[in-house]
């Protein structure tokens, strides 16, 4: 896939006005203006995204790790070029592909780079693209309303710390194409990205185009252990410590020994089994 000349390009910028207390509107609208003193056609999208994209050569999503998931969960089959630019609360895949750059730099890098293909993974029939946490994770995103008022890192920090003196580790069977798994377990982590929370290096291996899954095991903890091994986590120094179980996947079948959440890309759902497998090059995107 090669870069499209600036007269033939047609973007599509699509926002999510809820994301980020409105830094996302800010980042579409400065996007908008951008393009328009640079002569490239383009529409802005806010509450009304379109049915489909085949009006345009490629599309630029603006929110956080929520907005994109809807968006590949919305349109699944789309093999346009994608960009992400941050204009959520954690952010994390958008920092896989662009670091901390300031977003004058990313929109440069947009514009010239060529699109790369990208991983993305389905759990029980709906795709995500960073991140899958089970049990624990869904419970830090049941209070999600906290971390949003408090903001990013900080708050998914502030709900973590409080929940690592009440959460009980639940049994899983876990089954991968060459091991298997029955034990207790804190963490049940199959990312396609590294971070999540905002910050939490939770797979610092994890590769967004290997074809492959990082499974991050946790097995039981004391409290105290919890807390002294949460900032080793949050650095992604842990997966050689004795009761972390690592391994790159292309799938796995989970099954709890009760109903919890999990989160997916920020989003919660809930059931007692999971079923995950990585689609290796679904998507397209500039970065």
């Amino acid at each position: 896939m090669v870069n499209t000349p600036d007269t033939d390009r047609v973007i599509a910028i699509v926002v999510n006005p809820a994301s980020g207390k409105g830094k996302a509107i800010k980042v579409g609208n400065w996007l908008s203006a951008q393009l328009g003193k640079r002569g490239i056609k383009h529409s802005l999208f806010t509450t009304d995204w379109p049915q489909h994209f085949a009006d345009f050569t490629e599309v630029w999503v603006v929110g956080g790790d929520g907005t994109v998931n809807f968006f590949i969960n919305r349109y699944k089959d789309i093999q346009i070029p994608l960009a992400v630019f941050k204009g959520g609360t954690g952010n994390d895949f958008a920092w896989k592909l662009y670091g901390n750059i300031e977003l004058e730099e990313q929109l440069s890098l947009v514009l010239n780079a060529k699109a790369r293909q990208v991983d993305a993974a389905v759990c029980n029939d709906q795709l995500y693209i960073n991140s899958l946490g089970i049990g624990f994770d869904g419970e830090v995103l049941k209070s999600m309303g906290t971390i949003r008022w408090m903001g990013g890192h900080f708050g998914y920090l502030w709900v973590v710390i409080r929940k690592i003196f009440s959460f009980r580790e639940c049994r899983f069977h876990i089954r991968t194409a060459e091991r298997a798994f029955g034990d207790k377990f804190l963490l049940v982590i199959i990312n396609n990205s590294s971070r999540t929370g905002g910050g939490f290096m939770v797979a610092p291996l994890a590769v967004v185009n290997d074809g492959k899954l990082d499974m991050v095991l946790c097995k039981t903890l004391s409290r105290i252990k919890r807390l002294r091994y949460l900032p080793v986590i949050e650095k992604g120094k842990h997966l050689q410590l004795p009761f972390i179980v690592y391994d790159k996947i292309e799938g796995c079948s989970i099954q709890a020994e009760k109903e919890l959440f999990a989160q997916l890309d920020g989003e919660l759902i809930r059931s007692k089994a999971f079923e995950v497998k990585v689609l290796a090059g679904r998507f397209w995107i500039k970065y």
